[in-house]
């Protein structure tokens, strides 16, 4: 018999919650959770490679400096180039996907798969699945 298990909010998730209500914290809030995303990935494929900062720069012909600010949550400045070079290195791929943000989804928070639901508007338009028979 499987044992189920509630854990209680901590007063952190509360305030959390709370402050989620306010658009402009919940949109910068979801623009900190992407910055994270890169930052901690950039930083795992690095040492999955074996490779230290340097020795990725090295490779890139950039500097140590440039890798730190590349792996860092609160750097923005990131070019699909420098991406590009960056994956190409450690045998990875740039992945960049767009879609709607409807009320229904969750914000993932990196790897961690802790859903935070930010307000947002609902979806405007419903995508239908339709069917096209061939002839």
């Amino acid at each position: 018999m499987k044992r189920i298990v509630r854990i209680k909010k901590t007063n952190f998730d509360l305030y959390l919650e709370k402050q989620l209500e306010d658009p402009v914290f919940a949109d910068r809030f979801e623009r900190a959770g992407e910055a994270w995303d890169v930052a901690l990935r950039l930083a795992a494929l690095r040492e999955q490679a074996g490779l230290s900062q340097k020795d990725l720069a090295r490779k890139l012909h950039t500097s140590q400096q440039q890798i730190s600010r590349l792996e860092s949550p609160s750097y923005e400045g990131h070019s699909l180039s420098m991406l590009r070079r960056v994956a190409e290195i450690l045998g990875a791929k740039v992945h960049v996907t767009f879609g709607p943000r409807c009320e229904s989804d969750p914000m993932i928070l990196s790897d961690a798969k802790t859903p935070y639901r930010v307000p947002v508007k609902p979806c405007k338009t419903k995508v239908k699945a339709t069917a096209n028979p061939v002839d």
